[in-house]
Order: C-alpha cells, then structure tokens, then sequence
C-alpha cells in the first residue's frame, strides 16, 4: 500500500478504507469470520476502519473491537460516526452535545479503545447550530477521546460555514468529508471535493462501486439482487444507471481488468480523494478488492469514463443520498397558500 496523508492531520492512512457496515445483522453475522476479514485487510496494508454506530444497532462497532484485541488497535487508524436514530427517544440522535457526548461514549465502549482518531457526524442536522455541534467535539477532542473530526455526506455550502464558524470561534475543525462517490455518482466532483481540497480536508469516500451496480452484476435484462431489492433500492432498477453500466463494461475489459476494479480505481484517482470505502460481507470479495488495489487508469480511460458519465453529474441518484429540507419538506419552498393567492 502508498499510504496518503488524510487532509492535513498528518495521519497516514490507505487508499482503501475498510468500511464495516455489512459486518453484524445487516450482512454478516458470523463475528469470527468477520474478525478473520478485518484481519486479512490489515494483514495486506489497509491500516484504516470506518464504522458506525448505527451499523446494525452497534454489533458493527463491536466486531470491530473484538478484531482489534491483541495489539492490534495501535496499528489502525479507527473511525466511527454518530448522528441517525439510535433508539424511540428524539434525543437519541442528531448533533447535540448532550447526544453527541453521550453516543462517542458508548462507541468507545463497544470498540474496546479510550479514543477514536476520527469521529464524524453521520449527517447534516439542520435543527442544530453548527457552532453547538462544534463545541462538544471540540471538548471531546481536548478530553483526548477524539483525535480528528469530520462530516459525512455534508454539503459544500455547510461544510464551508462549519470551516467559517470554527475560525470565529476558535474550535475544532472539520479535518474530513466521507461522501458519495463513483464512476455513477460524480456530483461531488462540483464543489464538495474542491472545498475539500481548498480547505486541507482528507476525503474518504463511500459507495465507490454504487452500492454493487459497478462489479457487473447488475446488468440489463439480468433478475435484481433479490436481497437489495428487498431493501427498497429503486436505483438498481434505474434504466439510465443500468445503460452506463452496460457502456463501462467494455471500457474495463479493453483496460483489462473487471469492471469492479475499474470502478474502484476510478475513486481512488482524483486527487481531492484520500481514500475510497470497501465494504466486503464476505472473504471472497475482499480478495477481489484487493486483488485489484494496486491498479491505475491511463488518461485514455479516463476519458473514455467521462464519456460515458460527464464529470460533474449524476446518473439519477443514489435512493440514500442527503436531500437538504428544503428539498424534502414542501413547505420550505413554497409560500403560503393565503399569500400565493393574494399575489
């Protein structure tokens, strides 16, 4: 592995991100076996873990720990997140300090560690002043449980208020943005990762084969993963997402490699990106993903990818990428009906 500086933190992490949202009830559930994926990952250089708390009400985060018993905590660049609903009450998420302080701890305790070396907000939560969200982490940072923190799916006029604030009032700042990203989903290439670089921020990106459609199993005319499907994911159905997949398949074959690694590669190659998320359920798609992690794109393809998906835009969307409320409440774009009809 060459490993990458993250942002300007001085940590140096892998291009590829070992993401644990597929270890517990969500994807597998045997923990020894997924003990046995982490190891192989760290055994083949990958030194960075993102988890959740959500993932699987916390049993991620737990396997997670169990993995990094025995010395090997040292070793790993541990990062998590906090934010979505973790329980009936309304207090049990978003960005408060009193959830926030509150949800850090429990983290810590189900990975066995006294410290994160990154700690991010799930999401956006735009019921909370940001200086208030800031605040606790910067106290949590300077109680020494938290080393860096970062965002996660953000956008680019919020995470350059986050940057604004924090300068105002002399507080931590966000040091990393983990947002969508792939050859499907190249919206961030816009104005997040730009932000990102102008701001030192370390990018570590997820979905980067959108969510399974980029390793050549989804295909036209082919039957949809009946365990996606179940989920509710209507882009895997999404003609026009489908139509680009089947456009890069001879782009990865006449590069000579699958279409899996090409998409994989892809992520990895801009330069506003520090690292790209794997999520394997099982040990035979961790050996695929790091059969193919010392892989480059020649420009040649690269512009062939752009053909294919304009840099800049989506294909659709990703049914999980953050609408801002405006864009989901109607009554945040609309004025009231007594004051329409009077115009």
């Amino acid at each position: 592995m060459k490993y990458r500086t993250l942002g300007r933190t001085g940590i140096k992490v892998s291009p590829y991100c070992l993401g644990a949202m597929m270890f517990g009830a969500f994807g597998n559930t045997d923990h020894d076996d997924c003990v046995r994926i982490i190891h192989k990952a760290l055994d083949a250089g990958v030194n960075f873990i993102d988890t959740a708390d959500v993932y699987s009400g916390g049993e991620s985060e737990e396997i997670v720990g169990k993995a990094l018993k025995g010395g090997r905590r040292d070793h790993v660049v541990l990062a998590t997140k906090a934010h979505l609903p973790m329980g009936d009450d309304p207090n049990q998420r978003g960005n408060s300090r009193r959830w926030l302080v509150r949800a850090l701890d429990d983290s810590l305790r189900r990975l066995g560690t006294d410290h994160v070396d990154l700690y991010q907000l799930h999401r956006p939560a735009p019921d909370t002043d940001v200086e208030e969200t800031l605040s606790a982490l910067t106290d949590l940072v300077r109680a020494g449980k938290v080393r860096a923190i970062g965002t996660s799916t953000f956008p680019a006029s919020e995470i350059v208020e986050a940057q604004w604030t924090a300068e105002r009032r002399g507080l931590q700042r966000f040091r990393t943005e983990q947002p969508p990203y792939s050859i499907l989903d190249r919206s961030v290439e816009r104005e997040v990762l730009p932000v990102c670089e102008r701001y030192g921020m370390g990018t570590l990106v997820w979905s980067p084969l959108a969510q399974g459609m980029l390793t050549g199993r989804f295909r036209k005319g082919l039957p949809t993963d009946s365990r996606r499907a179940a989920r509710g994911f209507r882009h895997f159905s999404d003609e026009a997402r489908l139509d680009a997949v089947e456009q890069l398949i001879p782009i990865a074959e006449e590069a000579g490699m699958s279409l899996t690694h090409l998409a994989m590669a892809f992520a990895v190659a801009h330069p506003g990106v520090t690292s790209a998320l794997i999520g394997p359920r099982t040990m035979e798609q961790l050996d695929d993903l790091l059969a193919g992690a010392g892989l480059t794109l020649d420009d040649e393809t690269l512009d062939r990818i752009d053909g294919v998906v304009a840099p800049g835009t989506d294909v659709s969307r990703l049914d999980m990428a953050y609408d801002t409320p405006p864009i989901t409440e109607p009554a945040l774009r609309r004025r009231p009906s007594a004051d329409r009809s009077a115009a």
